[in-house]
């Protein structure tokens, strides 16, 4: 345990006796709450879903205070936030969701702003384990768990109520989640809308879906996270319409932090066992939910391990911008390590149009047994908007390899509407970067190769102007080029092994 958080849970006990003295003594005002004192059994068979919120409205009366669980089994449906409230949840204590079908125990689902423009568990909140609406200064903490365990993982049909959030938090700010484990947490374990002023700390996640969705979300800080989802990502960042308007994520940090897509339980338990699906997901992404836009976002100190690679987009007309990315390491990476996508699925308004993706650095980064033998790293726009001022610097990459000679003749379609993954692509012809539709992209100090033979050139680039390579060193095959130039202007190649350096006003179609 880390020094801080004992401290901390030291301090929190001392202070419990210390009011419950007090309070014997004299009529002096309560601050902590134990949930016990309020008929809750956490025995791990009664439901306490009334008795929790009865504690909760108890420190609210009072003007706020701390929401104490000490060790035990709490059995819960719809636990309600409130301002100025923390929920501290103890070493030993685990909160535990009922089943999501009894919907005495969940609240009803409220009317949607809108459900048209973003996955339906966007649109809602209160059908959640955890939430709040409206709020302010809040926290949950503790080194207890959160156990999602009757949660749905995602939408039922037919249903009127279900819950399928651990914790969902809607238009709050100053808002605290620190050192809990969340444990299989449905849909999403965290599901932030509109907060502002979020830290997120030492958090533990072992899920089911998505770990944490920081949506339309500004003055962010993440840190120090585990996130284990192989069936869906791990840290994901949204600009979604679900406000009923468009809103940024911006002034985003995230740090220190692993996400990984291991068999779920597996990093739990410490088992760490390789999931059946070929391509597990539990990256760092930032898209999907595209229509706010992304903007001062900084992602440092971070480990990807057997899962797929970081991943930047914008297809709902937002703009992603101003975005700093360094020191990651990635190892058995299951698709491409880099995807950064400009596209037009339009999931939006009529009032948007296609966004802009621009000013981004990505710099120290190694990269070991990225392991799909048919796909490479993706930097692409569509046409007539071009992804600009790109950087990458410092790269190191090992790939599996093993692409066969037909795998380097194949055509990437533009799939422009398509859901933005790397994986709608298909084979991709360059076993490194397939760049296309992009201006103004710098690559520097860049080193790749593969651990089998592989027929495909390291770099395809396709409708590329101003791009300039230096320090570049890329295995390929002796038949092979190490560039293939289509429609590409102003490109130079400087200090790039086995190249003389060169400057090309224009390609049609050149091969180097």
């Amino acid at each position: 345990m880390k020094l801080f958080p004992a401290i901390k849970i030291l301090f929190f006990l001392v202070l419990i006796n210390i009011s419950s003295v007090t309070n014997a003594a004299s009529p002096v005002k309560n601050i902590f709450f134990n949930v016990k004192d309020y008929g809750v059994k956490g025995d791990g068979s009664t439901v306490d879903t009334k008795a929790i919120n009865i504690s909760i409205d108890a420190a609210s009366a009072a003007g706020g205070g701390t929401v104490y669980f000490p060790a035990g089994d709490y059995l819960s449906g719809s636990i309600r936030l409130k301002n100025n409230i923390t929920l501290f949840i103890d070493q030993g204590a685990t909160i535990i969701a009922a089943p999501a079908e009894d919907s005495s125990e969940y609240d009803k689902i409220e009317p949607a702003v809108n459900d048209k423009y973003q996955d339906l568990g966007h649109s809602h909140f209160h059908n959640s384990f955890i939430w709040g609406e409206n709020l302010h200064d809040i926290s949950i903490i503790g080194s207890g768990m959160i156990w999602g365990k009757g949660l749905l993982g995602g939408e039922k049909k037919g249903g009127s109520n279900y819950a399928n959030k651990s914790i969902a938090l809607l238009s709050c700010r100053n808002v605290i989640i620190r050192d809990v484990t969340i444990k299989h947490g449905g849909w999403f374990c965290i599901l932030a809308t509109g907060v502002d002023h979020l830290t997120i700390d030492n958090v533990m996640m072992d899920t089911n879906r998505d770990g944490m969705d920081i949506d339309c979300c500004q003055w962010v800080h993440i840190s120090n996270c585990t996130v284990n989802s192989p069936s869906d990502d791990g840290i994901c960042l949204k600009s979604s319409f679900a406000l009923g308007y468009t809103r940024p994520t911006k002034n985003v940090t995230i740090t220190n932090c692993i996400v990984s897509g291991y068999f779920e339980g597996s990093v739990l338990d410490g088992t760490y066992k390789t999931d059946y699906r070929k391509a597990p997901t539990g990256r760092i992404k930032m898209g999907t939910e595209s229509n706010g836009g992304f903007q001062n976002v900084a992602i440092s100190n971070c480990v990807f391990d057997h899962c797929r690679g970081l991943a930047l987009e914008s297809v709902d007309g937002a703009l992603l911008e101003d975005v700093t990315i360094t020191n990651i390491t990635m190892r058995d990476v299951t698709n491409s390590p880099f995807f950064i996508r400009l596209g037009a699925r339009m999931r939006a308004p009529d009032s948007l149009v296609v966004g802009h993706c621009r000013r981004i650095v990505i710099s120290n980064v190694n990269v070991y047994n990225a392991m799909d033998d048919s796909s490479g790293s993706i930097i692409s726009g569509i046409p007539g908007h071009e992804i600009e001022d790109l950087e990458m610097k410092n790269i190191h990459i090992y790939y599996k390899g093993g692409a066969s000679k037909e795998m380097a003749l194949t055509k990437v379609p533009e799939f422009e509407k398509r859901y933005p993954d790397p994986n709608k692509f298909g084979v991709i012809p360059a076993y490194d970067f397939f760049i296309r539709h992009v201006k103004n992209i710098v690559m520097h100090d860049i080193t790749i190769s593969f651990l089998n033979d592989d027929y495909r050139p390291p770099f395809i680039l396709d409708d590329v102007t101003v791009a300039t390579f230096r320090y570049v060193k890329a295995q390929k095959l002796p038949a092979t080029p190490s560039f293939v130039l289509d429609k590409v202007g102003d490109c130079t190649i400087q200090n790039c092994t086995g190249l003389k350096d060169v400057h090309i006003k224009q390609a049609v179609h050149q091969s180097l």
